[in-house]
């Protein structure tokens, strides 16, 4: 059986279940520290996702500067392309005009240098009212076709063969067929109805022709 010893009144449990309880308290501070840490942690968190969202707001405006930049390039072009086109168009009038102008320049000419042809005839045709003589009368004209033929001649129109010639229909225009002789005159012009000229090599006009099939 426990006793107690002498001069024991209890006081000494008194003072173990003091130190247990000073104990308990003590691990239970403890205890309420660890949630402070925890929450000093957490607090950090908006501070890094501040930091990130920072970053997305600096990549954001160097792409909208970005953009703008390539705008201004696109805006800068499209008044460059304008720019071209307008002075394209212009030249492209003023081609026209001058090349109409010189189309007209060239009629004038040539209807110019036929002037003095006419003025031929006009003199043959008041020559033939006072004369009888055929002759005279057919060497004035040959005169003045020759002059003409030279006429056209000096401004590159030229007769193309056609009676006696193979048929080619890059210069011959066959208005009429007659049966052919032979073999050998099979596709040859018999006949000419109307000439056909070029001018500077190139069809002024095709010739009218029989052609024996």
């Amino acid at each position: 059986m426990n006793q107690k010893g002498k001069g024991c009144d209890g006081s000494h449990d008194a003072n173990m279940n003091d130190d247990v309880v000073k104990n308990s308290k003590k691990q239970c501070s403890e205890c309420d520290d660890a949630p402070a840490n925890d929450t000093a942690v957490a607090e950090e968190t908006p501070e890094e996702n501040g930091s990130e969202a920072c970053g997305e707001v600096s990549d954001l405006e160097t792409l909208k500067n970005l953009l703008q930049e390539k705008e201004d390039e696109v805006a800068k072009e499209k008044k460059e392309y304008l720019f071209l086109m307008a002075e394209f168009d212009n030249f492209r009038k003023r081609t026209l005009r001058e090349r109409t102008d010189l189309i007209k320049s060239a009629s004038e000419k040539a209807l110019k240098g036929l002037l003095p042809i006419i003025d031929d005839f006009e003199r043959g045709l008041d020559a033939i009212k006072d004369t009888s003589d055929a002759e005279a009368v057919k060497e004035g004209m040959k005169l003045i076709y020759n002059k003409l033929i030279k006429y056209l001649a000096d401004n590159g129109v030229k007769e193309m063969p056609s009676t006696g010639s193979p048929f080619d229909p890059d210069l011959h225009e066959a208005v009429a067929m007659v049966p052919a002789a032979s073999d050998d005159e099979k596709g040859v012009v018999k006949d000419t109805v109307s000439k056909g000229y070029t001018i500077n090599d190139k069809v002024l006009r095709h010739a009218k022709v029989v052609v024996a099939q």
